[in-house]
């Protein structure tokens, strides 16, 4: 006869589903959040793309400014690859589990293309409210995709620019452009940082 064997002598104590599943979601987190800086290059593309958008705006005409920011708008995703690789690091991770999310999310802007066109044309100075708001909306779901509360902050404050300068600024057309092209660029270095300082 072989001795009695303990019901919980094969195998350890199985984790909670909840907590497994929690921890899984911050690996797949840390790994988008480190490969991609916090999103830094992908927000230093935009910023730049919404600087250049905001100067014209500022000195030369509405329609410069106008297309310079959607039509540069199409070339993020590329553009942002070509400087992950610039920086000597992965552009993309492979079968991750956060890639449909990452894609989803990159749709979001293209596919409310029409409702920015309907603000400008009804009221060419609601352009750059009507891409805060739709840019800001679109930053939401990074907060889940990175772990990273900071988008939260970017997109809350990128849709009340929009709201403001929509309402309060309606003659100031390059306004929208500058705070837009600010908002960018600060959250690319604090989410550079917070990305190196946490891993």
């Amino acid at each position: 006869m072989s001795p009695a064997v303990p019901d919980n002598f094969h195998s350890p104590t199985p984790l909670p589903a909840s907590e497994d599943k929690s921890m899984q979601i911050a690996d797949a987190q840390r790994d988008v959040r480190t490969t991609f800086l916090g999103g830094f290059p992908g927000q230093l593309v935009s910023g730049l793309i919404w600087l250049a958008s905001a100067i014209l705006a500022t000195w030369s005409t509405p329609k410069a400014a106008i297309l310079t920011l959607i039509l540069g708008g199409m070339f993020i995703f590329p553009l942002t690859q070509l400087l992950l690789r610039l920086m000597g690091r992965r552009a993309s991770l492979p079968g991750h589990p956060m890639n449909a999310l990452a894609m989803q999310t990159a749709f979001i802007i293209p596919i409310l293309f029409p409702l920015i066109g309907a603000a400008t044309l009804h009221h060419l100075y609601w352009f750059y409210p009507a891409c805060l708001l739709v840019v800001g909306a679109h930053y939401l779901p990074f907060t889940f995709l990175y772990g990273m509360r900071m988008f939260l902050v970017l997109a809350g404050l990128m849709i009340v620019a929009g709201i403001l300068t929509g309402l309060y600024a309606p003659t100031h057309f390059a306004l929208g452009g500058w705070i837009g092209a600010a908002l960018l660029l600060t959250f690319a270095l604090i989410g550079r940082s917070a990305a190196v300082a946490r891993p």
